[in-house]
């Protein structure tokens, strides 16, 4: 096999990796699906083993050994020096000539405009925030949780759920519906029976995301205390928002912003509501939309930016992940 392909597109999240080979012309010679990238929890050799076999599985579809560039946007890419270290590990398994590793992020970013121009926020199990422009500059956060500002993404959702409803419970807060919602969900009759079972680890780590979609239920029978947790994500979206519009001098232009995300893209209407008028109020030439796009045709885009191909080779591939 040759180097038949022109852009390896990769979109690795914590949950799922998906992979595309591109030619030049926008065509899509194959694709391939994986686990998640997840370089935190099990180092960065062995999570690049992982992907390496969800790449080769796709070269190899395509009859490819190699490709001229890899676009790879990557979960846990959060710091510059992340994506060096990162670049690094990918391109020393020689899947192409040149290598670029980006947060995966930039992929939503991309996917969802028409040229590398505007702002993204991401709510999923995190929450973070990028934009660019054609001239290369772009804005960004660390995006590490609490110690980097941030708060939001579905872990941070059901956390805050789980305080107030606790303190509901005890007598150290006002009431909440939450109180009942949030152990009823796993069959249990009181929040003290669910701290002792997701402390002792009866109820696994994981399923605490399973509460986010709780909130919002309760959010929109009217309780208070659920909807302001709702209004306070919408805040820190629209900040994330307006804070890299300004970086990128785009607050006095019409200005594409996409929300991104299991949480963004479910548009309860609480949420989508409230970012819409925030947004309206503080960034007003900014037009929200949310991005159903995968990701992967954003790697696959940024690549092809890169490789400079013609408008016609980005209209091909756009439709063969959004039509195909």
């Amino acid at each position: 096999m040759g180097l038949t392909g022109d852009v390896l597109a990769i979109d690795a999240g914590n949950s799922k990796t998906d992979v595309a080979v591109v030619t030049a012309r926008g065509d899509v010679l194959a694709t391939a699906r994986g686990g998640g990238f997840r370089p935190p929890a099990v180092g960065v050799e062995t999570a690049v083993d992982a992907l390496e076999e969800v790449v080769r599985r796709a070269l190899a579809a395509a009859g490819a050994a190699s490709v001229r560039r890899v676009s790879a946007c990557l979960a846990n890419a959060d710091l510059p020096v992340e994506e060096e270290q990162l670049t690094a590990a990918l391109h020393a398994r020689a899947w192409g000539t040149t290598t670029e590793v980006r947060n995966d992020t930039f992929a939503i970013l991309r996917a969802g405009v028409a040229e590398p121009r505007g702002v993204a926020v991401v709510c999923g199990a995190g929450i973070n925030c990028v934009g660019m422009r054609p001239d290369g500059r772009t804005a960004r956060f660390p995006a590490l949780g609490r110690i980097s500002g941030d708060w939001g993404g579905g872990w941070g959702l059901a956390e805050e759920a789980l305080w107030w409803a606790a303190r509901a419970e005890d007598g150290r807060g006002g009431p909440t519906a939450l109180a009942g919602a949030l152990p009823a969900h796993f069959g249990l009759d009181s929040m003290y029976a669910l701290i002792e079972a997701l402390h002792l680890e009866r109820i696994e780590h994981d399923r605490r995301h399973e509460l986010t979609p709780v909130l919002f239920a309760t959010a929109g029978s009217g309780d208070p205390v659920a909807r302001a947790i709702v209004d306070r994500l919408a805040e820190e979206v629209v900040a994330m928002a307006v804070v890299a519009l300004g970086r990128l001098d785009l607050l006095a232009e019409e200005t594409p912003v996409l929300l991104g995300g299991g949480i963004l893209a479910a548009r309860h209407p609480q949420l989508d509501d409230r970012v819409r008028e925030l947004l309206a109020a503080r960034a007003p030439k900014a037009v929200p939309r949310v991005v159903t796009a995968r990701p992967v045709l954003g790697a696959a885009l940024l690549g092809l930016d890169h490789e400079r191909a013609p408008a016609p080779a980005h209209a091909r591939v756009r439709a063969y992940f959004e039509h195909g």
